[in-house]
């Protein structure tokens, strides 16, 4: 009797494996110009290699912003791109993760949020900045340090003072509304920053930055030539539409039958190299002359 309740105990404390159940299809939002985007591009393309189902939803697309906005009202998310989710269960990735996460996320797995720090650290101060102002922030990001030291990769103050610093602070960048005369100005404004911190490594040129704050509220252009192969596109677009569809929880509406139209006798044709009506089974009557009376 004692080892039967030996041998129950040892099965009731048995964890049952957890159900996984894999999703139909995740949603992976991206944006033209992000580069984490551009990151998890490649990733992407592998999974969907190996048979996962990831749709791919360009922001620039008003039907995949709106569906973003349902799903973020939906799970109460709030993310940017790139994002992957699964639209039936909420569960996500937010930002940049590697190929076994995404793959876990694709096989249903719940993925569990990054660490994130307890707030933004302090900034660093200016490069010709007074010893006293240094001191004060090096106390200040210790302290930043040490509550976020769950985070991975912190730097210590040293490793941050080492680094280029910037002389004096950059002009604001210009407003969203702002015209092309302001970003003109704000441009002669940059050129003489950018001059004044050479030491500075990877600084953008005037013209090149002026000329991506004009086209910042433009339309982006469509390539040339249509952008690639039309089948291609017709079924990322169809694909997108089917996504849409049930997403929106639209039924399937069957399609009508075609009307029957009833078969007509054909004409007989006219033999080749013939000329005048057809032939017809009836005999003709032969003419007869007939004789005048005398």
């Amino acid at each position: 009797m004692a080892e039967e309740t030996k041998k129950a105990t040892k099965k009731s404390t048995k964890e049952e494996p957890k159900k996984v159940t894999k999703p139909k299809e995740i949603y992976y939002f991206y944006s033209v110009g992000c580069g984490w985007c551009k990151k998890s591009e490649p990733i992407v393309d592998e999974l969907v290699g190996e048979g996962y189902n990831i749709l791919k939803l360009d922001l620039a697309e008003a039907d995949n912003r709106e569906v973003q906005k349902e799903l973020n009202e939906k799970y109460g998310k709030q993310c940017g791109t790139p994002w992957m989710i699964d639209p039936d269960t909420g569960n996500d990735i937010c930002g940049f993760r590697e190929k076994d996460i995404i793959k876990k996320l694709a096989d249903g797995e719940e993925i569990p949020a990054p660490p994130r720090p307890t707030g933004p650290p302090p900034k660093p101060p200016l490069l010709e900045a007074p010893d006293e102002e240094v001191q004060k922030w090096t106390k200040e990001y210790e302290e930043w340090a040490e509550k976020n030291k769950h985070m991975p990769n912190i730097q210590t103050a040293e490793q941050i003072l080492s680094r280029p610093r910037p002389k004096t602070e950059p002009p604001k960048p210009p407003q969203p509304n702002a015209t092309d005369a302001d970003i003109d100005k704000w441009g002669d404004e940059y050129e003489k920053w950018r001059l004044e911190n050479d030491h500075l490594p990877n600084l953008q040129p005037k013209d090149q930055m002026v000329q991506r704050f004009k086209m910042r509220g433009q339309p982006p252009q469509a390539p040339p030539n249509g952008g690639g192969n039309v089948e291609q596109r017709l079924s990322t677009i169809e694909a997108k539409l089917d996504a849409l569809v049930k997403h929106l929880g639209v039924k399937d509406i069957p399609t009508p039958p075609a009307p029957q139209v009833p078969n007509r006798p054909m004409p007989p044709q006219k033999p080749k190299g013939s000329v005048g009506p057809p032939p017809t089974n009836k005999k003709r009557k032969p003419k007869r002359n007939k004789r005048k009376k005398k």
